[in-house]
């Protein structure tokens, strides 16, 4: 919605007396076409404005750290689970409202989604700010090889397919057959950060329509064909708990960073390296869930399903 905001203001603008201002900025678009893949322009300023913490104490949202990072080493952050908008990582990565300067000193968080929300004019140049990154293969390589140390690149690895699948209650990640982010690990020797996000379920109530109806069936192949999943969901009214709108519920998020797996630099890792590596992050992610959910309101007969 902000992207065909900021659009339809900038075709706005071009019909103005103002139209000089536009046709600035769209020289100026083009000009800096290819800087979200370049690290972008992150602001301290916004990442530390006010409203976030506001945005942070309404679920509240916190993070756990359960290791120490060394600033002189390069990260790639799996965070899990995506949710309906991953607000966990948002929150906790692309600003300063849980310390993430300070709880991982020398450490920058870099947050990756999808590449169309950096060819928005207005919006890209927003977020980049915070330190949104396009999540593809050429940014993820430049950020690790030629952006200095102390670079965690976050991604959410079960993307929209794993979107399709979460609703409160639900413990459910799209995992098994990720290993992308686990080669790129290795071609830079960048170490494999789990993450899991209790409660990043719980925030919006979601319709999950059962497998081999023709509700899923157009709901997986749109998101096959426009990396979006459409999900049908809702959160609370504006005004009122009680009705339906899209204001997240207040349900508490709690991100906790597990411990690095140290990846070796191989530049053209095998299929049977990628895939050791791979198994030892699914069983760091499971000991890290078995490990936190009673202390953050599951009970211990729940269990992680890794699809």
């Amino acid at each position: 919605m902000m992207g065909i905001i900021c659009t339809i203001i900038l075709l706005y603008i071009l019909c103005t007396d103002c139209w000089i201002i536009a046709v600035l900025y769209l020289v100026w678009y083009a000009f800096d076409w290819n800087t979200p893949s370049k690290a972008g322009r992150r602001s301290q300023w916004i990442r530390n404005w006010a409203i976030w913490r506001y945005f942070r104490d309404y679920f509240p949202i916190r993070m756990i750290k359960t290791h120490n990072l060394a600033p002189n080493r390069n990260y790639i952050f799996g965070y899990h689970p995506h949710g309906i908008m991953s607000l966990g990582a948002f929150c906790n990565f692309s600003t300063e409202a849980t310390g993430v300067s300070q709880i991982f000193p020398g450490i920058r968080p870099y947050v990756t989604t999808l590449t169309g929300n950096f060819r928005w004019p207005i919006l890209r140049d927003y977020l980049m700010t915070g330190g949104l990154c396009p999540v593809n293969r050429n940014t993820i390589d430049y950020l690790l090889s030629q952006n200095g140390t102390g670079n965690a690149v976050v991604i959410v690895v079960g993307g929209a397919a794993e979107s399709l699948n979460c609703a409160p209650g639900k413990n459910c990640v799209t995992l098994k057959h990720r290993k992308g982010f686990v080669k790129l690990a290795l071609r830079h020797g960048a170490d494999l950060v789990p993450i899991y996000s209790f409660g990043e379920n719980e925030v919006f109530k979601q319709v999950i329509f059962e497998e081999g109806s023709w509700c899923r069936w157009l709901q997986k192949k749109l998101q096959k064909y426009i990396g979006v999943a459409p999900c049908v969901f809702h959160g609370r009214g504006v005004f009122s708990s009680n009705s339906w709108g899209l204001v997240p519920y207040a349900r508490p998020v709690t991100t906790v960073v597990g411990e690095p797996i140290t990846i070796p630099k191989t530049d053209n890792p095998s299929q049977k390296e990628v895939d050791f590596y791979h198994s030892l992050y699914v069983q760091s992610l499971a000991k890290l869930f078995e490990k936190y959910k009673t202390k953050f309101g599951l009970s211990e007969a729940e269990t992680l399903e890794i699809n």
